[in-house]
């Protein structure tokens, strides 16, 4: 499965944590993260993880296009909680691709293990039907 990983600034210890602890499953599937949030989890855990742009520049509408294309099977988006904090112009429209593509959101730890969980009993194997890049695909075509 294709996973993305985004960490606002304030949660990028915690998405980091998290990382640590479900290494296990984490490590069976393909990960791509911004730039900064992919330096920290990999430092941390030896992840293989595919470094996208910074937030900054670009990177949340990387992972936005490529959930456009079913690219991506799982988002865990854990982001500023701040009271005064907002959903930007990029977040609003990623989350809106992932709703329009039935792509899996965690936007707090609760519900990222929850995924989690049910993406190591298999509960979203479903979403290799739809990704264009999983490996049943690729065997498929590749059978053809």
């Amino acid at each position: 499965m294709e996973i993305a990983i985004i960490a606002n600034d304030m949660k990028k210890e915690l998405i980091t944590q998290f990382c640590i602890a479900y290494c296990g499953i984490l490590s069976k599937h393909h990960l791509c993260a911004t730039n900064i949030t992919a330096k920290y989890i990999s430092e941390a855990t030896g992840l293989n993880i595919e470094k996208l742009l910074t937030g900054e520049q670009g990177g949340e509408q990387q992972v936005a296009s490529r959930v456009a294309y079913n690219e991506i099977d799982v988002l865990i988006c854990f982001r500023d909680t701040r009271p005064d904090s907002k959903l930007n112009e990029e977040e609003q429209e990623l989350f809106r691709m992932c709703d329009l593509n039935n792509v899996p959101i965690a936007t707090n730890i609760a519900s990222a293990e929850i995924i989690i969980r049910a993406l190591d009993r298999g509960d979203l194997d479903w979403r290799e039907v739809v990704n264009p890049r999983s490996e049943y695909n690729r065997r498929k075509s590749i059978n053809y």
